[in-house]
């Protein structure tokens, strides 16, 4: 398969594929959506069914089974439990995506042999339905601090800003993964393994300060930890984010993104040969 010579590989050049690519991607996200739950009695009401009862348990289970709170000075218990909630959300984005990847390529060859179609696009598709999922989650986390006595803080419209970043590094990990998959096809398996890892070595069930000091830096290599302790901040703490982090964290997010995208463009040559 030839690589189209008016595919650019600047940094832009992956934002490019998106604009030009629009309509495809929205189509085939829907798609991708919609056959999940193809068939099923409650159809698309599961996507909303799935966070709600998680909420509903972790609620449950900080109100009558934990008398612990998240930690010193905390609020109450509920708020411990969307404090958790948060980080959840926000990790199962970032598995459900890498988790994916592996097998964008490998699970669509008939698309490598059409000269015509944008495989670049796969891992816009791939994120676009985690997002779509993210939204259902976040939508019911909101609406449930609305009805509660917890107050739903102006500083959750700053969220989309928080998930930005995390959502390019989650491109150019995909973009990477989907290539070397390709040749290498223990990768999946691989990156079942290091997304289980993560979730204990990310501060999804505790905060970064229940940590002893020498080793909060070592666990912030982490490209979630930053994401959740700042979603936290806007989404239920009514604080502002550390913008000199999230601006540097946007710039490594960017490189990320465009490593990935370079990788991805270099070696997708050689796909048709391999599959």
């Amino acid at each position: 398969m030839a690589q189209n010579p008016n595919r650019s590989l600047a940094p832009l050049g992956m934002f490019h594929c998106l604009i030009s690519n629009w309509n495809l991607i929205v189509l085939l996200t829907k798609r991708e959506v919609v056959s999940r739950y193809r068939g099923s009695l409650l159809g698309l009401f599961w996507s909303i069914c799935y966070p709600l009862m998680t909420l509903a348990v972790y609620i449950f289970v900080f109100n009558m089974i934990f008398e612990a709170r998240w930690g010193p000075g905390s609020g109450s218990n509920t708020e411990s439990a969307l404090l958790l909630f948060t980080g959840l959300i926000l990790y199962s984005l970032f598995a459900e995506c890498i988790n994916r990847a592996p097998h964008l390529i490998l699970s669509r060859v008939n698309y490598v042999k059409k000269v015509v179609f944008p495989l670049e696009v796969l891992p816009w598709v791939s994120l676009g339905v985690g997002l779509f999922q993210l939204g259902v989650s976040l939508a019911v986390m909101l609406v449930f601090c609305w009805l509660s006595p917890l107050s739903l803080n102006w500083t959750a419209v700053l969220f989309p800003v928080i998930v930005i970043p995390l959502a390019l590094v989650i491109l150019g990990a995909s973009w990477f993964l989907a290539s070397v998959s390709v040749f290498m096809r223990d990768i999946g398996h691989a990156t079942s393994i290091m997304t289980g890892l993560i979730l204990f070595l990310a501060p999804v069930f505790y905060p970064v300060s229940a940590l002893p000091e020498a080793y909060r830096m070592i666990l912030y290599l982490n490209p979630l930890t930053f994401v959740i302790e700042q979603a936290r901040e806007v989404l239920i703490l009514g604080q502002l984010p550390s913008w000199y982090g999230l601006g540097l964290y946007f710039l490594c997010s960017v490189a990320t993104a465009w490593l990935g995208y370079v990788w991805f463009e270099r070696t997708r040559k050689g796909f048709a040969d391999v599959l």
